[in-house]
């Protein structure tokens, strides 16, 4: 009587891992939720690494905005920011570009600009509060931000310039769900 039970508990063991495997074709492993797509951009006021005045997402309203979360010790980073030097030149009047020093010193980071270049504004995130709140998970990570200051999505890890230049367009183009007219009115 009781032989009959393991072939059943094979069988049921077998069916809920094939389920499991099943629910993960299609999906990129990479990808990571992110909660904060369609949601306002949160509120932050950061210090240029080069001095002068804060900045805050509010002088920024009216504007797409592309900010980009790195270190100098990132090494996708150092891949990465070339790419981001041309955007900045050659998007940079569809978006404002924005760099986020994350989790590194004020010294390191402007050595790695003297080295890398530093053609948009970079901002210190001393205590990572606005990496907290954007929900950074490592660098680098880059946020598009459209002119009405929703957050449109995300890039995670180095980012072409194809790509760059795709979600940089996206930014012009009305929220998904939206009319041409709403997001005039908006």
């Amino acid at each position: 009587m009781k032989r009959w039970r393991l072939p059943l508990v094979f069988a049921a063991v077998g069916a809920a891992l094939l389920f499991v495997l099943f629910q993960g074709f299609g999906r990129d492993p990479h990808e990571v939720p992110f909660m904060l797509k369609g949601a306002p951009a949160p509120a932050f006021s950061l210090k240029p690494l080069d001095g002068g005045d804060a900045v805050t997402l509010a002088d920024l309203k009216g504007r797409p905005v592309v900010i980009n979360f790195w270190a100098s010790w990132c090494g996708p980073c150092k891949y990465e920011h070339p790419v981001l030097e041309w955007g900045a030149r050659e998007l940079g009047a569809q978006a404002v570009f924005m760099g986020v020093v994350f989790e590194d010193t004020e010294p390191n980071a402007r050595d790695f600009l003297r080295r890398m270049g530093a053609s948009f504004p970079q901002l210190m995130d001393e205590r990572s509060r606005m990496a907290v709140d954007y929900g950074v998970a490592g660098v680098p990570e880059t946020y598009f931000i459209d002119a009405q200051g929703i957050i449109r999505g995300k890039h995670v890890g180095p980012i072409d310039p194809q790509t760059l230049a795709t979600r940089v367009k996206e930014l012009s183009q009305p929220a998904p769900g939206k009319t041409a007219e709403a997001a005039r009115r908006d």
